[in-house]
């Protein structure tokens, strides 16, 4: 078995644990959080995927933010106590913000890819890179369209990897994909 399989096969594992930490709104999905970019930006380089692999970069910081958002306590004066930051929507300026980041995101992106590169791929790969980028701080300030993001840049990523031959990665993102649908109907639960 070859050390890139291996790889794959850790993170593959540490992807699971992600999910079921973040099914859950469990601040130990930020752990995985740090994990998953070592692994991920070997492998992502390796087969050219430049812009996963930069991505990771950014996982890493955001993943220590997530931890600090999710776990410092807010004081509720109505409650008289302190309370951890809850589920809530994406709304106003937070939702046009996210989606024009977004926007900016996949051009420049795209633009770089393409001129920058040999990527084969620099439509989807700046797709599923610029909407993780706007999904992981949408899920750091707990808002419950994150789930809408990863729905898609999951599927993306389905068919990106399979082309790609990450077969094991193509697996996660298609599990990714069913938890998605599954962890927004868990979160909206949450919330009530």
């Amino acid at each position: 078995m070859s050390f890139d399989t291996l790889l794959e096969i850790l993170g593959f594992i540490t992807g699971l644990f992600y999910l079921w930490w973040e099914y859950h709104a469990s601040a130990r999905l930020w752990l995985a959080s740090i994990i998953m970019p070592a692994i991920s930006m070997w492998i992502y380089f390796s087969k050219g995927l430049y812009a996963d692999f930069s991505i990771n970069i950014y996982y890493f910081v955001i993943a220590i933010y997530g931890y600090i958002v999710w776990t410092r306590h807010i004081p509720d004066r109505k409650k008289k106590t302190s309370v951890t930051l809850p589920i809530t929507h994406i709304r106003g300026i937070a939702l046009w913000a996210a989606a024009g980041m977004f926007g900016v995101l996949w051009a420049a992106i795209w633009a770089g890819l393409h001129w920058f590169t040999n990527s084969n791929v620099p439509v989807a790969d700046a797709f599923t890179t610029s909407l993780s980028i706007v999904a992981m701080w949408m899920l750091a300030r707990k808002y419950i369209e994150q789930w809408i993001a990863w729905m898609a840049v999951d599927a993306v990523c389905v068919g990106l990897y399979i082309y790609k031959g990450i077969y094991f990665y193509a697996v996660l993102y298609a599990i990714y994909t069913v938890i998605a649908i599954l962890g927004f109907r868990k979160w909206q639960r949450l919330m009530s």
